[in-house]
């Protein structure tokens, strides 16, 4: 029985699973993204994302740690000067796994799996679909841009109501050179007094 042997050896001695492992990182860390088979990117995921957690400190102590796992100097290098930087404010998940299918030859699920952040497709659309919410008990949620409609539609409501008056007030208005001739006999008045 294997009650609690939670990890798939993937049909390979452990030195040839841990290599593999290694390999495939470097691999995923250098390119951003491999194509692979579902059951070798699971192991993988659950192999590269704690060494990208630890990336995110840059002290020897850690690059060394990293450096045991992986050992490729430029793949520890890449990893804690560009990926540490851009995952610093994710808190875990770095990695996707996109399924593409199965292989032509033996029919093993196949897939892609990529860094997050470095797929711009959905991270473009992410951005343009967010909006804050604030979520009630009493009521729908309201996105950020409904008060700013109902602030245009009462803004609409108030110009329409000043402008009727407006139109009567241009009619009843007198002429600029009206007002300053009463503006003239006002300040003879009070010279005289």
């Amino acid at each position: 029985m294997r009650h609690n042997k939670k990890g798939n050896h993937l049909g390979r001695t452990a030195s040839h699973r841990k290599a593999m492992l290694a390999n495939m990182a470097v691999s995923l860390i250098k390119h951003k993204r491999i194509k692979t088979t579902v059951a070798k990117a699971k192991a993988l995921r659950t192999y590269v994302e704690p060494i990208i957690t630890k990336s995110k400190s840059d002290t020897t102590h850690s690059r060394r740690t990293v450096f045991a796992f992986l050992k490729d100097k430029y793949a520890v290098t890449e990893l804690f000067r560009e990926i540490s930087v851009k995952v610093a404010e994710r808190p875990g998940g770095y990695t996707r796994i996109l399924k593409t299918g199965t292989r032509l030859g033996d029919n093993a699920e196949m897939c892609i799996i990529e860094l997050v952040d470095y797929n711009t497709t959905y991270a473009s659309e992410q951005k343009a679909d967010k909006t804050v919410a604030k979520r009630t008990r009493r009521g729908k949620a309201k996105s950020a841009d409904e008060p700013k409609a109902t602030a245009k539609k009462e803004d609409t409501a108030v110009k329409e109501v000043n402008e009727e008056p407006k139109a009567e007030a241009q009619v009843e208005e007198p002429k600029a050179e009206d007002t300053a001739k009463d503006a003239e006999e006002e300040n003879a008045q009070e010279d005289t007094k």
